[in-house]
This record gives C-alpha cells, sequence and structure tokens, in this order.
C-alpha cells in the first residue's frame, strides 16, 4: 500500500487548485452547452406557445446563470494556470512572456469578431451549414497558424502552444457567452414572461435576436471539438516542437 504524502510546495498546489476548478467549472459550461445543443432546442419546439411561454423564463435563468458563470470560472482559472507555464518558461529561457499573452488575446479576440459576422441572420449564402464549417476551419485554422507562428522563439513549449490555442477558442466560446448569448436570452426571457404575464407582444426583432442566439450556442457547441483536442495535447499529445 502506498503512503500519502501531499506535496509542501505552494506552487504545485496552487497549480493543483487551479486545474480542479478549472476541471469543475468546465465540466459544468460544456455539459450545459452540450444540454442547450442537444435536448433543450428541440425539446422547447416541441412545446406549445403556452407551456413554452411558462417553462423557459425559469429553467433558462436558471441554466444560464449555471452557464454563464461556470464559463467565466472556467476560462479565468484555464488562463491564470497557463499564464504560471507561460511566465515560468519565458523566465527560464531569460525572456519575457509579454508577446504571448498579448497575442493571445489580439488574435483570438480579432478571430471572435470575425466569426460572429457570419451568424447574424441575413446572409442567406452563409446559411448553408457546410459553408460557414469551411469559413470557421479557416478562419480559426489562420488564428491557429498566427498564435504559432507568433510565438516560434524557442523556448516555447508544446504546453504553451496547445493550451494557448485551445485556451484560445475557449476565450472565444466566452464571448460568445457573455456578448451575445447572455444578452440576448435575457431579454427574450423578459419578453416572454411578460407575454405570458401581460399579454404584451413579442418584439418583431425577438426572432432576428433568438436566431443569432441558437447558431451562437451552436457554433460554440462545435468549438468544443478542436478546443478539448487542443487542451488535451498540451500534456498528451506533443505536436508543437521548437
Amino acid at each position: 500500500m502506498h503512503g500519502i504524502s501531499l506535496p509542501d510546495n505552494f506552487q504545485t498546489n496552487f497549480l493543483m487548485a487551479l486545474r480542479w476548478i478549472h476541471f469543475l467549472a468546465g465540466i459544468t459550461w460544456i455539459g450545459l452547452l452540450y444540454f442547450f445543443n442537444l435536448v433543450g432546442f428541440a425539446a422547447m419546439k416541441e412545446l406549445d406557445p403556452a407551456t413554452r411561454g411558462k417553462v423557459m423564463p425559469s429553467l433558462m435563468l436558471r441554466a444560464l446563470w449555471w452557464f454563464r458563470w461556470s464559463a467565466l470560472v472556467t476560462v479565468l482559472a484555464g488562463l491564470a494556470y497557463w499564464g504560471q507555464i507561460v511566465s515560468a518558461e519565458a523566465q527560464a529561457a531569460g525572456t519575457g512572456s509579454g508577446t504571448a499573452i498579448a497575442s493571445f488575446f489580439l488574435i483570438w479576440t480579432i478571430c471572435w469578431a470575425i466569426l460572429y459576422a457570419p451568424l447574424v441572420p441575413g446572409k442567406e449564402w452563409l446559411e448553408n451549414p457546410w459553408v460557414l464549417t469551411i469559413v470557421y476551419v479557416l478562419i480559426v485554422g489562420l488564428a491557429a497558424y498566427l498564435f504559432d507562428r507568433f510565438n516560434s522563439h524557442g523556448w516555447e513549449t508544446n504546453s504553451v502552444i496547445s493550451i494557448g490555442i485551445g485556451g484560445g477558442i475557449g476565450w472565444m466560446m466566452l464571448l460568445n457567452v457573455w456578448g451575445v448569448v447572455w444578452r440576448i436570452q435575457k431579454r427574450l426571457i423578459a419578453w416572454t414572461k411578460a407575454n405570458v404575464e401581460k399579454g404584451t407582444p413579442m418584439p418583431e426583432k425577438a426572432e432576428r435576436m433568438a436566431r443569432i442566439s441558437f447558431l451562437t450556442a451552436r457554433a460554440s457547441a462545435v468549438l468544443t471539438i478542436p478546443m478539448l483536442f487542443f487542451m488535451g495535447a498540451s500534456s498528451h499529445y506533443p505536436m508543437f516542437r521548437g
């Protein structure tokens, strides 16, 4: 039987705590994202308008509370963990970590802004899911290439690049949660509740906004596929070599 001896080094325990929090929050976030896409949207369509109006506000408010806050905790804990790795490796190489951190936020925020445009209804040629998939693959692939290109100084390890790409996709997903889905859904929920309780008509723009929210959530679900691959590759698949 092995004896248990917990590490007494603060840095080791701190990094383990960050990873644990990152995993717990991430499971909650991605689990809810899959629930919305694989179960929630389809189930809501099957309900009659009156029932949907009663169920949606209560269900969505609870689900979206956990959804948005678990997303934030996941990304913040992940960034703190990745930042520690980048800082330690840069320091060991006798250089700074500024380029890695700055390029992360710059490249992936611009990538998110570009990918948000195709989700706005009205662009008929982008309604084709295959066309949209190709657009996403090309833009995300270019962003990953640029991140690797900006961080090819010799000291960046597989973990730095893999998490920088997987975490970058996660950063875009967080912007989707707070900048698109929650911003739209809180208005839709309020309008739906007013419609059921007071008979207030739904605004004309409600359908369009619901479509944007749906497409954004669906796009985020697809983005989890490469995100989870790169996060796993950081420790188990050394594909980036200096």
